[in-house]
């Protein structure tokens, strides 16, 4: 009789610790757009001044969506069930290594980003559409993945034009980013308090 109710306890703290938490995906949210809104600041401060940090700045965006996402999936059940947070692990992995082998040619660097912007936005859309059963309040989450896709196909075709694109081009993607996830968390706080 005692070890079934040590079973059970076992299985309950497995379950509750793969169901994700409002409050974790609101500080997990909180986070993002921090992290964000100082990369903008960087990038039009640092990164338009000294070429080699506006380099590092390029690289490690992408590097920061991995990682974040990596976290998120190992909080939030793992990587079998929260399969399009585990694909955004891999693309944007991919994508740093990616943007570091081709960071001499600015367009290049923009083409690589508009690619990323167009998987990430569309497995950001897949998790916030799943999210919104468990935690309703994603429809920040959906747009900003669905303008995500939509800015990649801009950066896309900017890459293929004449002018050399900078920092600056990339800069505003960001701050959207950080403002979509400023947006869910807030909405995740005031739906609690409310």
């Amino acid at each position: 009789m005692i070890s079934r109710v040590g079973e059970h306890d076992v299985r309950d703290r497995k379950t509750s610790a793969a169901v994700p938490r409002p409050a974790g995906l609101r500080t997990y949210y909180f986070v993002r757009a921090g992290v964000a809104a100082v990369w903008v600041a960087a990038a039009f401060t640092l990164g338009k001044a000294a070429p080699s940090a506006a380099a590092a700045l390029l690289i490690a965006y992408p590097a920061w969506d991995a990682i974040a996402n990596l976290i998120d999936v190992s909080r939030n059940g793992g990587m079998a069930r929260n399969r399009p947070q585990a694909l955004n692990v891999a693309v944007s992995g991919i994508t740093a290594v990616a943007v570091a082998m081709v960071i001499a040619n600015m367009n290049a660097v923009l083409g690589v980003f508009g690619a990323w912007a167009i998987l990430a936005g569309l497995l950001q859309l897949s998790t916030g559409v799943r999210r919104w059963k468990s935690f309703g309040a994603q429809w920040a989450m959906i747009l900003s993945g669905a303008q995500s896709a939509l800015a990649g196909g801009i950066f896309i075709k900017q890459a293929f034009e004449n002018t050399v694109p900078g920092i600056e081009d990339v800069a505003p993607y960001a701050a959207f980013g950080a403002f979509y996830f400023a947006t869910s968390a807030l909405w995740l706080l005031f739906r609690r308090a409310a």
